[in-house]
């Protein structure tokens, strides 16, 4: 597989002419709608046959495959820089060598969708967690989910259906609710044996703890918790994950409640939520800069075990009013979604190289002008790059339902998916 962008001129028709795969298929892969694609659009191109094109350069096609030059030359040991001819086929290696147990998570519908939507996802996750239940400050459950057919479709699928538990309330989440149950022992064994009767009666394979904003004051309770439920959990057969907050030091005020190091060695998998460093109340940027996601990973492996680490990648992005005004709230959208807008306003899409992420001008019908940044094929890619180079567990995505047409075909490319 390899990533074309799109150029002035081109049209699906053309592209696929000219590496020999039809505009269906090219549609399909990646989401598109519409003929009227835009310079800039990345596309990946599900082929392991490369047409060598005027202008290409070994280096650059190892580029556009996400491979190194040495696959590259290995995979076409004839190819020579100076014998390359437009027209030329050269062999893209499979690298889906490397095992990997994604865990991503999918908000709970209706039975008939949730079927639909596992179903189509399933076979390219290991662990799904079912979002969301909510608890209480004396560490009861305060919802429910009709979550059945959602758990029993992702059982059928081999893969494992995790209770996402969270700190959310109707004003978000909440750092108060986390710290009353932290500091009260009976509500903390109430909540602990609330999440094992939940996840043994609804069938769950296991739980992931999202407990965002804890305070620092509860640093070493928030970790004991964590090890009360994995002693609780684990001997039944149970997994434990948790999502953690992206953290690149620990001089960051507002994340000092995570202790890495103490969380990692009591947890069966970490998806940290590498996204939001550009989020709905800031001025406009990239959601998840790839500079700023390799900090994350160097920092986590400094404390944590590698093969516990999932990196979380956003399957969304934010649509900002331009100029900005402090106050002013972004409006989220889609991968999906941004790629379309960019078509329907027929703008090119741009592309930091340097942080590794797209993002568009568009003005509206009312004559406002807005920015728009997300993820594409290039920039998710860049991250499944970095989780093989670092020997992390695998990446996961926030989440399933906003859709990511290439995504799954981007899974399959770099990694064999674990399954139960």
């Amino acid at each position: 597989m390899f990533i074309h962008t799109v150029q002035p001129g081109d049209t699906l028709y053309t592209i696929g002419k000219k590496y020999g795969i039809s505009v269906d298929q090219i549609r399909a892969v990646n989401g598109v709608k519409t003929a009227n694609i835009v310079p800039g659009l990345a596309l990946l191109l599900p082929l392991y046959e490369y047409t060598v094109q005027p202008g290409d350069t070994l280096s650059s096609i190892a580029r556009r495959s996400f491979i190194s030059l040495a696959q590259l030359r290995t995979a076409n040991p004839s190819a020579r820089p100076n014998s390359l001819q437009p027209g030329m086929k050269l062999t893209i290696p499979d690298i889906s060598n490397y095992l990997a147990g994604t865990l991503s998570y999918y908000v709970v519908r209706s039975p008939d969708l949730d079927r639909k939507i596992i179903n189509d996802f399933a076979p390219y996750a290991s662990s799904i967690s079912l979002f969301r239940y909510r608890v209480g400050p004396n560490g009861d459950i305060v919802n429910q989910l009709n979550d059945l057919e959602a758990i029993e479709t992702t059982w059928e699928n081999r893969v494992t259906p995790l209770a996402t538990i969270t700190n959310l309330t109707p004003e978000g989440f909440s750092t108060e609710v986390t710290s009353v149950i932290l500091n009260n022992p009976t509500a903390r064994t109430n909540l602990v044996n609330n999440i094992f009767q939940l996840v043994d009666q609804r069938g769950y394979g296991g739980v992931n703890i999202d407990f965002e904003r804890v305070a620092e004051a509860d640093r070493d309770l928030y970790t004991g918790f964590l090890r009360q439920l994995r002693d609780r959990l684990v001997p039944a057969g149970y997994a434990i994950t948790v999502a953690v907050p992206a953290k690149t030091s620990e001089d960051i005020p507002w994340l000092k409640g995570y202790d890495f190091g103490g969380i990692g060695s009591v947890v069966n998998y970490m998806f940290i939520m590498a996204y939001d460093w550009h989020h709905a109340g800031s001025e406009p940027g990239p959601v998840a800069p790839i500079t700023e996601v390799r900090n994350t990973i160097e920092f986590a492996i400094n404390n944590v075990p590698r093969k516990k680490i999932i990196i979380g990648v956003p399957l969304y992005g934010y649509n900002w009013s331009i100029p900005h005004q402090p106050g002013n709230i972004a409006t989220a959208i889609s991968n999906q979604d941004a790629m379309d807008r960019a078509i329907s306003y027929q703008v090119a899409i741009q592309y930091s190289e340097e942080e590794e992420s797209p993002f568009f001008r568009f003005r509206d019908e009312q004559d406002q002008l807005h920015e728009v940044w997300f993820e594409d094929v290039r920039s998710i890619a860049a991250k499944m790059k970095l989780v093989r180079e670092y020997n992390l567990q695998a990446i996961g995505a926030w989440q399933l339902t906003l859709g990511f047409a290439a995504g799954p075909w981007l899974l399959t490319k770099f990694f064999t998916i674990a399954k139960v």
